[in-house]
């Protein structure tokens, strides 16, 4: 069975706009509902899908970090050229650090940040990969001996992007002091303990004069679609609220 790639989605819903941007190896839906709240609440939202992201794993090995900021600016102007001036940006985990990136280097009104790696070697990303592979292998309906076999040939695939991910991550990291737009940083208390170190290194380290830092005691990695999806959605529309735009 040939999956269907999700498709980008953008929510028309106010003069103020905010870029979602998903999570590794994951999709535009995870922003979904986030982004019907935000748009019930007068916010024009848009995610794109980054590149390879919802295609077989060998068609998602082709494309990297620069593959994805391309992403990131294509999404941004697709806004201004929609007319709007005042853009924020969300992301999550992968989506998160773009986002930081974002802050660093275009203009924007706020950014929040959801279960954001500050420090992530090339090897676990790897192994994301392969979960990914044998998950949408399962899903396209192959059998468990095909299964094995394309695993077994994709480990002879050059994983290259990921280790430039890996430097994505460190480059951003180090410089989150050029920061000054404000900043909401929230991590999942039943994620990896690391995202809340992240999370901590993110709030100390940029300078916004206006910056929070939160945890979600019933949340896991992706934080849009836990049990606390309600209280973050909230919590990021109050964010936005407040922004200078």
């Amino acid at each position: 069975m040939r999956l269907l790639p999700p498709k980008p989605f953008y929510y028309e819903g106010g003069e103020r706009a905010v870029l979602l941007l998903h999570s590794f190896t994951s999709n535009p839906n995870d922003m979904k509902k986030l982004g019907r709240y935000l748009q019930h609440n007068q916010y024009s939202c848009y995610a794109p899908t980054l590149s390879g992201h919802g295609l077989p794993p060998e068609d998602l090995l082709s494309y990297g970090p620069s593959d994805w900021w391309q992403d990131v600016l294509d999404g941004y102007q697709l806004l201004q050229d929609k007319g709007f001036k005042q853009i924020a940006v969300v992301g999550l985990s992968l989506g998160g650090v773009l986002a930081l990136k974002t802050a660093q280097e275009l203009q924007i009104n706020g950014v929040v940040t959801l279960s954001v790696p500050m420090d992530k070697e090339a090897a676990v990303l790897k192994k994301r990969i392969v979960y990914y592979a044998k998950r949408y292998k399962q899903l396209e309906g192959k059998e468990d001996k095909q299964i094995a076999s394309e695993m077994s040939e994709l480990e002879h695939l050059p994983f290259e992007s990921l280790t430039d991910f890996e430097q994505l991550i460190n480059r951003t990291r180090d410089h989150l002091t050029s920061i000054v737009s404000p900043v909401c940083v929230m991590y999942g208390e039943l994620d990896d303990p690391s995202y809340k170190t992240s999370a901590e290194k993110i709030f100390e380290s940029v300078t916004s004069d206006q910056k929070t830092i939160k945890g979600f005691a019933h949340s896991k990695h992706l934080m849009t679609l836990g049990k606390d999806m309600n209280d973050i959605n909230q919590d990021i529309l109050t964010f936005l609220n407040e922004l200078k735009w």
